[in-house]
Formats: C-alpha cells, structure tokens, sequence
C-alpha cells in the first residue's frame, strides 16, 4: 500500500473516498474534494486496486507503477491525500480481508464522510467496492473487530457517488455541490491520468482517434468531453441546497446519495459537513 500526500491534521471534518481503480474518486467527487481540501479539509482518496490491467498495451507491476504516479500526481494537483491498494485489477472480491482494509483505512482516516459507489455499477471492481464500503459501515464503530486500529466514536456519513443505473433503482441525488469554480482543478487532476483518459478509456469505449495529439488540445478535449448536462434531479437538490437563483447558474455539480448504513443526518447536519452548501 502506498500513500501520496499525507496533510496536517486541520480540527475540521475528515473526507475520505474510495474507488476501485486509481482515477475512480477523481470522476465521481474531484470537484467536490477540491473545494473541501480549499476549505482545510482533510481529504483522502483510496483505490481499493492497484490498476494493474487498465490499459490495451501495459499491464502488470509496470502499469501499476504508472498509476501510482499519475494519482500521486492528482492528487497534489487536488491537495489531497491518495493511497493505492496492493489489489490486482479485474479481480477484486468483497473479501473479510478487503473489508478489513476498508475498515482500517476509514478508522485510521478518523473520517466524518466517507463516500464510494454505489454496488450496482458495470463494473465488477466498481460494485464490489461499494459492496466492500457497505459492509464496513457500521463495523468501523465495533471495537472487536479489527482491534489492533481503534474503533470510531461513531458511525461516519456514508454517501455514493453518483451514477446512470437504474436498476435495481436509480441514483438519488441528496446532496449536489456546485463544483463551476473548480471544474478546471478536476479537469487537471483527471489530466494526470493520462494512462486512462487519453489511452485506456479511449480504447476500450472506440473513440481513441478523437483524441488530440497536442497537450492543450488534449486538455480541453478532456473539458468537452466531461461537461455533462445537469439531470433534472440534480438541478432540483441544487435548488434546494444553494437556491433556485444560484442553482440556475451552476455549469458543473456533483451528486451524492446518502446511504442507509451510516448516520442518516438533518438538513443542518448536512450543511455543516458541506459547508458550501450554505452559500
């Protein structure tokens, strides 16, 4: 296991994400993780693997080596901390050991907000985090299991990332953070993984020949492509968080849906763990 950026403790509430593979955290809350680690956040990201088959030509300890640099490079660009798992790519399992990664790692973090995806998503990794999160929710306060790191004092916010899937039932956006002043920081932290968002994504989803070959070209390629329309059910989260005004302003959000497992927090609990909400 690696770690990339370890940050002062700061006295504030304590971020921590997880997704499967090295760029995951950086598509589903790079925006949001900004504006906290802006704030005095303590902000982690943790890929559950280490990202040793993304790609159509590398693969193995070579590969992984890559990724580790591009999220140690993100995350700097991001200011946050990022840790790499030694899980191989492809074959993660919702597995007591995993879990007892998982465990730790919110524990160690001291996290107030933990988020990852949902357990419906394509990907097997993908879903298998989200099944591996969920199954630490609510341990992470039990003193017996994994003892060796101290239990939390209780139960952190559990939220999921938001996603397309619809079955068994569509994502629900909760909590939507306009992230329009810092959608360019996401957008260089995403640059970072150049393995995946210029040769991997590309490759696998057909469309490698729209890529520039310039850097610039390439950059603002990334922004195109990223700049997703705002879903109805966001745009009505955003009105109810920043105002129906403001929220008709906002360019870029990111959605979050609060899972069951974890505390299941008041409108002003909510606002004080986002507190840009309040604006």
């Amino acid at each position: 296991m690696i770690i990339a950026g370890a940050q002062p403790d700061s006295g504030k509430p304590r971020v921590i994400m997880f997704g499967a593979h090295p760029d995951d955290c950086d598509h589903g809350g790079g925006g949001t993780a900004a504006i906290f680690a802006s704030m005095g956040y303590q902000v982690k990201f943790v890929s559950v693997t280490n990202g040793d088959a993304g790609h159509q030509d590398m693969k193995g300890p070579q590969l992984a080596e890559r990724r580790l640099k591009e999220a140690q490079e993100a995350g700097r660009r991001l200011g946050v901390t990022y840790d790499v798992l030694d899980n191989h790519d492809g074959q993660l399992l919702p597995t007591l050991e995993v879990r007892l990664q998982i465990i730790k790692k919110i524990r160690e973090w001291k996290a107030d907000i933990v988020i990852a995806p949902r357990p419906n998503d394509y990907h097997p990794d993908h879903r298998y985090t989200g099944v591996l999160v969920q199954d630490a929710a609510y341990m992470v306060a039990v003193p017996d299991i994994a003892p060796e790191t101290p239990a939390l004092k209780k139960n952190p916010l559990f939220l999921y990332f938001e996603d397309r899937f619809q079955r068994p039932n569509p994502f629900r956006p909760d909590i939507a953070v306009n992230i329009t002043s810092v959608f360019d920081k996401k957008i260089d932290a995403l640059d970072a993984h150049t393995s995946q968002v210029y040769e991997w994504l590309p490759w696998i989803g057909h469309y490698a020949n729209t890529v520039p070959k310039n850097e610039n070209d390439r950059k603002r390629w990334l922004a195109e492509s990223w700049a997703t329309p705002i879903t109805a059910e966001v745009k009505t989260t955003l009105a109810k968080w920043y105002g129906r005004e403001s929220a008709e302003r906002v360019k870029y959000a990111e959605a979050f849906e609060i899972c069951e497992y974890g505390i299941q927090p008041s409108d002003d609990e909510i606002r004080r763990l986002f507190p840009m909400l309040r604006k």
